[in-house]
């Protein structure tokens, strides 16, 4: 069963809207997050407090939500859903999604969707059959929305004919279908590394890096999403676990060695976004250091180098993908890290880029390999994230 998904629900004025609590329930119940918008009608089947309490969440139902100035973003959702299931859907709605009437939150969501959009409808069988109806859905399908046709039995009406909701069960079952089919990396077990790493002076000070661990966690949130068991070894970072991933916390560069040298052997793949660090102190203070006057000077040596090491025992079948922020010469550092490491292909970024690198929500990467390099344009960290594990796709 799929998980870690984010879903749009999308309900409507039809006596069907019972079966939406049945629905969030199974939905909630695989570890997906639900996102309920209902139409004015559907709020007089079924009460925004009951799919509230369901989803814990606000039920999204009008464009402005008080009158200070605050307001509901379609846009947002649009970008924030993973899928878009809307159940029921009744003739009215399926009219209007067809010709871009977008007169209520719901459909004004639909037309800001990018996720895949379902639709289950539910009606009389009258109206169901009524050619203006058929040739709606029609329209929906050849727009590459799935339409989950509806069921035979007892109508609302009490007569019998085509025109039931599909079951929240069935419904489950094509989604479930649909994300097997787009999901990559099933099966696949995959390591990643995240964040900074902290080499400590003495109890309270440290050495570190301006890491957030934002493209890690991205990284990590893709490969789930696309099937993946996802290991993410994370430095210390202010970040939740995304659904779907194994967390290791460590701190410092040792620890993370350690701990990716005892998970690589068991996965199919290594992306090792984390920003270690070079250098650790020679020796530990066991006490906080007192400032003096005087000059303080401390000794620093190499750290372990993670990459190097995991590429010395990297499988005919692994994969293993680097990163490298450069501030000069970038390529042609980037290539020589490219060899020297044994990476199938390295991720390059430039803090000369605006928007890219440490603690922004965006990135412009360079993907270099063998082949040769394939540059990307700016985008959000999950955007990049998905250009990244595309790439690495393809060579598994």
């Amino acid at each position: 069963m799929f998980t870690g998904k984010k879903i749009v629900l999308g309900i409507t004025g039809s006596i069907a809207a019972y079966k939406a609590c049945t629905l969030i329930r199974l939905l909630v119940k695989a570890g997906n997050e639900v996102q309920v918008v209902i139409t004015p009608a559907g709020k007089e089947f079924i009460t925004p407090i009951t799919l509230s309490a369901l989803t814990s969440k606000p039920v999204v139902s009008d464009f402005f939500s008080g009158r200070d100035g605050s307001w509901n973003s379609h846009v947002d959702l649009g970008l924030w859903a993973d899928a878009m299931v809307i159940a029921p859907a009744t003739a009215s709605t399926i009219g209007k999604m067809a010709h871009g009437i977008a007169d209520n939150m719901l459909l004004t969501t639909y037309l800001s969707m990018k996720a895949p959009v379902f639709v289950a409808p539910a009606m009389d069988l009258d109206m169901y059959a009524h050619p203006a109806t058929q040739a709606n859905l029609k329209c929906l399908r050849e727009r590459g929305n799935i339409v989950i046709e509806a069921a035979n039995g007892e109508l609302a009406s009490h007569l019998v004919g085509k025109g039931r909701m599909q079951e929240p069960e069935h419904i489950m079952n094509v989604l479930d279908n649909y994300f097997a089919a787009v999901q990559p990396l099933k099966g696949r077990r995959i390591l990643i590394t995240a964040g900074p790493t902290y080499e400590r002076i003495d109890p309270v000070r440290f050495i570190g890096n301006f890491s957030t661990g934002k493209m890690g966690f991205a990284l990590a949130e893709a490969c789930a999403q696309m099937g993946a068991s996802v290991e993410l070894l994370s430095g210390p970072v202010a970040l939740p676990t995304p659904q779907g991933a194994r967390r290791h916390d460590v701190t410092s560069a040792q620890e993370m060695l350690k701990a990716a040298q005892e998970l690589f052997p068991q996965c199919d793949a290594a992306i090792l976004c984390a920003a270690v660090a070079d250098y650790t102190p020679a020796s530990q203070s066991p006490q906080k250091i007192k400032r003096t006057d005087e000059d303080m000077h401390i000794d620093l040596v190499p750290t372990a180098d993670i990459a190097a090491e995991l590429g010395k025992t990297k499988g005919p079948k692994q994969k293993l993908v680097g990163f490298a922020l450069e501030t000069n010469d970038e390529t042609v550092h980037a290539e020589a890290k490219l060899k020297k490491k044994n990476f199938d292909f390295i991720v390059l970024n430039s803090l000369r880029d605006e928007g890219a690198g440490f603690g922004v929500d965006t990135n412009k990467v360079t993907i270099i390999s063998a082949e040769g390099a394939k540059e990307y344009p700016l985008k959000s960290k999950h955007e990049v994230a998905k250009d990244i594990i595309e790439e690495l796709c393809k060579r598994l």
